[in-house]
């Protein structure tokens, strides 16, 4: 029992012992962690001074550099402004010169105005002085007259009024029988020219091959896209590539008319992406016109390129690259440009290779002979003329130089290759059935009616269209008003009429647009 008692004395001193010394490590700990978290505080405290004063110097260099920039903006365009009062100034001054000049102009006229006025009213004081002379002489006449004849004034006009009336009776028959005559040659011409227009509005086969693309479609549901609502998207190819598009019966076509190839290549080309995207639209189709617009050019280069590297060709220019490449759209009296000169240029390598000669220079002259034939804005000059002029001014060999300039007797021949050029050029022309000269006539014809047209300011763009019986003429709505437009057609009609010879008639109308495009952002 008292070992027990003991015992549990023994326990309860050492969890007292334990208490006191648990309290006291307890004390100590928490005072150190506290000692930590007052030195943490501090260090604390003063890297949120250093980054203060930092961030602070950091604020005001921004403030120095964004009033510097303010600063210089608000030179600038003080600056700006000067200069525009200084061009203002200057332009004010130079009207003002202008103004003055025009008036010390007036002021002089005025002056010779006077003069000439007082000059006339002098001259017709002089003029009444001597009419009234001359009605006294004329009235001693006329009494002198009556004496001499024994007739009086009377008689003598009533006599002078039957001369001059049988004299009047015999002119007049004579000018009905002239009339009479001159409308006999009017009625031939008339008939004539009633049979030609006949046969130019049916005989189109002779030029279809050349004039017409057809655009083959998979149903004819197409159509009706293609022509639009009240037909704006047919307005819209026609207005941009200068094509006649003939939507008929015919199924699942549509026709492609106009003369000039790389235009109905365009048009075909831009049609079949319109038909493949779905997405038929003005805005639509003039996007599209133009890409394929870029792509038809990239592919003149393209087949230009081919063409030479076919012919074993070198260091040819590139510009004279391009326009080769453009002959695969070009037409010489029917027969296709590209392919005449390519066939000139083997018969020249082949007959130079014969006589010995240089089978390059001759290969590289018969391709290019014809090169006077393809820029559009060829000015009044024959195309070998054209065409040596632009192989001189691209630096090539004189021999070649000469022989495209001579094949057609223009300059005179200086060296071998020349004479085998305009036998080559004859050769392939000559073949059955290669030419036509009624297409090449046409062709020329309908390029010269654009031409006439575009020579007129502020005209944009020309179309001849249905065979060249109707001119459509785009202009600038900013420079032509529409009262303009209608002097222009009436302008343009009468200078066809003077200047061209043509069949039938010819429909000129002039097409006005107006376009306001803002953009939303």
């Amino acid at each position: 029992m008292n070992s027990s008692l003991y015992v549990i004395i023994g326990l309860l001193i050492g969890v007292g012992v334990g208490i006191i010394v648990g309290r006291f490590l307890l004390r100590k700990l928490f005072k150190s962690q506290e000692n930590q978290a007052q030195n943490k505080a501090k260090l604390i405290l003063k890297d949120a001074e250093n980054n203060a004063e930092i961030l602070k110097k950091n604020k005001l260099l921004e403030a120095k550099e964004r009033f510097l920039q303010l600063k210089a903006e608000h030179e600038q365009e003080i600056n700006a402004k000067n200069n525009s009062y200084n061009q203002r100034e200057n332009s004010f001054k130079q009207k003002e010169q202008s103004l003055n000049s025009r008036l010390e102009n007036l002021t002089r006229k005025e002056n010779e105005l006077d003069n000439v006025r007082k000059n006339l009213e002098k001259q017709t004081d002089i003029a009444v002085k001597k009419q009234e002379d001359v009605e006294v002489l004329k009235n001693q006449h006329v009494q002198q007259l009556e004496t001499i004849a024994g007739l009086s004034a009377e008689e003598a006009r009533n006599q002078l009024v039957d001369n001059l009336r049988e004299e009047a009776r015999s002119k007049a028959m004579a000018q009905i029988k002239d009339i009479v005559d001159e409308a006999k040659l009017t009625a031939n011409k008339e008939a004539k020219k009633i049979v030609i227009q006949t046969i130019q509005r049916t005989a189109t086969e002779a030029a279809i091959e050349n004039t017409v693309s057809i655009f083959n479609i998979e149903n004819d549901e197409i159509k009706g896209r293609i022509i639009g609502r009240e037909g704006r998207n047919i307005r819209a190819l026609e207005a941009a590539t200068g094509i006649e598009i003939i939507v008929d019966d015919t199924p699942e076509a549509i026709i492609l008319s106009g003369f000039d190839p790389v235009r109905r290549e365009i048009a075909r080309l831009a049609m079949h992406r319109l038909v493949t995207d779905g997405r038929i639209h003005p805005a639509r189709i003039e996007e599209v016109v133009a890409k394929t617009k870029k792509q038809i050019e990239e592919e003149i280069v393209e087949i230009g390129e081919r063409t030479v590297i076919d012919l074993g060709i070198t260091g040819l220019h590139p510009e004279l690259i391009r326009m080769v490449g453009r002959m695969r759209y070009r037409s010489s009296y029917g027969q296709n440009l590209l392919q005449h000169s390519r066939e000139v240029a083997n018969f020249c390598a082949t007959m130079a290779a014969e006589l010995g000669l240089n089978v390059k220079l001759a290969k590289r002259a018969g391709l290019l002979h014809d090169i006077g034939k393809v820029p559009d804005d060829n000015p009044e000059l024959p195309h070998a003329i054209l065409g040596m002029q632009l192989a001189e001014k691209y630096k090539e060999h004189p021999e070649v130089c000469n022989a495209i300039g001579a094949h057609h007797d223009e300059v005179e021949m200086t060296s071998m290759i020349s004479p085998i050029i305009q036998v080559c050029d004859a050769i392939s022309g000559a073949r059955p059935g290669a030419r036509r000269e009624v297409v090449e006539g046409y062709i020329k014809r309908l390029k010269e009616l654009e031409e006439l047209a575009m020579s007129y300011p502020g005209v944009e763009k020309t179309f001849a269209i249905q065979a060249g019986r109707e001119l459509r003429v785009v202009v600038e709505s900013e420079k032509i008003s529409d009262a303009e437009s209608e002097v222009l057609a009436a302008d343009i009609s009468n200078r066809i009429q003077t200047e061209m010879t043509y069949p039938g008639q010819i429909k000129v109308t002039v097409i006005r647009e107006t376009r306001s495009v803002a953009f939303a952002k």
